[in-house]
Parts: C-alpha cells; structure tokens; sequence
C-alpha cells in the first residue's frame, strides 16, 4: 500500500537493504518492510551452486575433443561481488527478479575460464592421452582456478569440479576403436600363438624328459653291460691265470718226470749194463761146460709151469719120432700140483 511492501527471504540468500545509498540492513534469511521509491534490495545467493559446462578444444595432434563436465561453486564475499556484478532485485512487483541479467552472467564467466584452463593442458596432450586423461585434467584445472585473480576477486570459492568425458568426435572415435579392435584381435591372436607355443612347449618338455628317460635307460643298460662284460673279462683273466698255473704246474711235473724218466732210463741202462756184464761173465764161465750139464742146472729151482713149458719144447723138437701122444686135463692139473 502506498509503495510500503513486506519482503522475507531464505537462509541461503544474503540480502542488502539499500536507502538512499547506504546499507541499512543485510543477513542472511532476513525479513523487513521496505518503502519501494527509496529502497534498493541486493540478494546474493550463498548456497553452493553446480555450473555445468561442454565445450571442443583441440588436442596437441590436431585432433578435436568435446569435454563435459561442472563446476560447484558459492559466494563467500558478497559485498565485492555486488561491487562487480549486480544483484539487485526488481522491487516494483511481488515477485522476486533480478534486474539485470549479472547474475546469470556469472555461470558462464567461470565457464569460460574452465574451457580456458582446460585449453591450456589440452594442447599438450595427444588424443591417446587425453581421452584418458580425465581425472587429471580436473585437478588441474581444479587448482588453475582456484589460483585465479578473477575468481578472488568476485568473492567465489571453487569446491570442487569433475570432468565427466573427453570424447573425440564421431570419425575419431571410430578409427581408435578400430585401431583398439585390431589391437585387441592381435591380442587374441597372440594369446592363441602363446597357448600354442606353451603347448608346444610343454610336449616338447615331455618328449625331451621322454628322450632323457630313455637316453638315462640306455645309459644304465650300457652300464650293466659293460659291468657283466668287465666281470666276464675279470672271470676270464682269473681262468687264464689259474690255467697259465695250472700249465705252470704241469710244466713243472713234466720237467720233473722228465728228469726221472731220464734217471729212469739210466738206472735201466746201468741195471742192463749190470745184467749184461753178469750174464757176459756167466757164459764165460759156462764157455766150456757140457750142455746137458747146464740144462740140468737151469731146470734146478724152476717152477713146475716152467718145467712143464720146457718138457713140451723138447717134445716139439722131437716131433717127427712120437707116434702118439696122449694129454689130458688130469694130467696137467696133477703135473701143476706141487
């Protein structure tokens, strides 16, 4: 009524009532009555606020990515921002207004300055690694702004910011997923020759141990043969030693009976010497005597077989002048009895 209005705000709004150029009233979520003509309302809100943002900017290979992301900010210095932007509400109808557009001006000033940063860290970066260079990229830019003279200036406090992609175009992107694909394929590729190579590997491990295991039997068969034939040679050198020994032995006993044979031979021919000399000497002694006389002799001391055998001679001498002659088995068994 009469220009006499009533206004209340919320407690995330700083509010500055203004009378003829000089702040009567401020706080946060305050309420008051304010004469119209004479009244200036500026209200700068201290919640924090998200500004999102999307932009293109150039790789340092040329190559045109797209960035998405927001920045969450707040008023911490409402006084020097309403020295630089204006904030004042249009008092003259119920609702709330601003009446200027300053306050959506602020948005894009802290945009601009990302895309600005974000320029800055993307040109020296190649596409490859600024796809992936998202969480990077944010700290970065994160810190640039708040190191800003800008941003101090306007009061504002960055809390935080996220850059959500950072895509190539459409073209782009799909040579690198071509590009990824074949890599991937080769990977496969790869892995297959790999698996083939270990399985290749492992039968050739098994054909070596295989090979080793029958070399390592050999090698134990050619052992045992060479032991038997070393034990048969043994064997054969103990046969040939006791055989030399035993021809050894022979050739002794040889010698030895050759030695007496030859002691043998000279004792028989002293012993026939003897004998000869003997008999010399007896039929010299006999030279002159009759022979029945020596017949008579001999037959003195002979054994009846000899008697008998010398009776037969005589009568086989005298063959031709016996008509008849009769011997008998009796005769002989009693001729034989002593």
């Amino acid at each position: 009524m009469f220009g006499l209005h009533y206004v209340k705000f919320q407690p995330n709004e700083y509010v500055l009532k203004f009378k003829n150029g000089h702040v009567v009233k401020e706080g946060a979520g305050i309420s008051f009555f304010y004469y119209a003509p004479t009244t200036s309302i500026v209200v700068a809100p201290i919640a924090s606020d998200d500004c999102p943002f999307m932009f293109e900017e150039a790789t340092a290979d040329f190559q045109s990515v797209s960035i998405q992301g927001q920045v969450t900010y707040r008023i911490v210095d409402n006084k020097n921002l309403i020295k630089l932007l204006n904030f004042t509400l249009d008092v003259r109808g119920w609702k709330k207004s601003y009446i200027s557009d300053d306050p959506e001006k602020l948005p894009v000033r802290i945009s601009n300055l990302v895309r600005v940063m974000a320029k800055k860290h993307l040109e020296g970066l190649k596409l490859s690694d600024a796809i992936r260079s998202s969480e990077t990229l944010a700290k970065s830019i994160l810190e640039d702004l708040r190191r800003n003279e800008e941003i101090q200036l306007l009061g504002i406090e960055i809390m935080g910011l996220t850059v959500l992609s950072v895509l190539p175009n459409k073209e782009t992107s799909r040579a690198l997923e071509a590009e990824t694909r074949e890599k991937i394929l080769k990977m496969a590729d790869d892995a297959i020759y790999e698996r083939r190579n270990a399985s290749i590997e492992q039968e050739r491990g098994v054909k070596e141990n295989e090979y080793n295991t029958e070399i390592a039997v050999e090698n134990k068969r050619w052992q045992v043969r060479e032991t038997k034939l070393n034990a048969e040679q043994a064997e054969m050198r103990r046969q040939n030693e006791l055989k030399n020994e035993q021809l050894d032995a022979e050739i002794k006993l040889e010698e030895k009976r050759k030695i007496l044979t030859a002691l043998v031979a000279e004792n028989s021919k002293a012993e026939a010497d003897a004998k000869a000399y003997e008999l010399k000497a007896m039929m010299n002694a006999l030279g002159g005597v009759d022979i029945d006389v020596i017949k008579a002799l001999t037959v003195i001391g002979m054994q009846p077989q000899t008697l008998i055998a010398n009776a037969f001679q005589n009568l086989a001498g005298k063959a031709e002048r016996i008509g008849q002659l009769n011997i008998t088995p009796d005769l002989i068994r009693e001729m034989m009895t002593p």
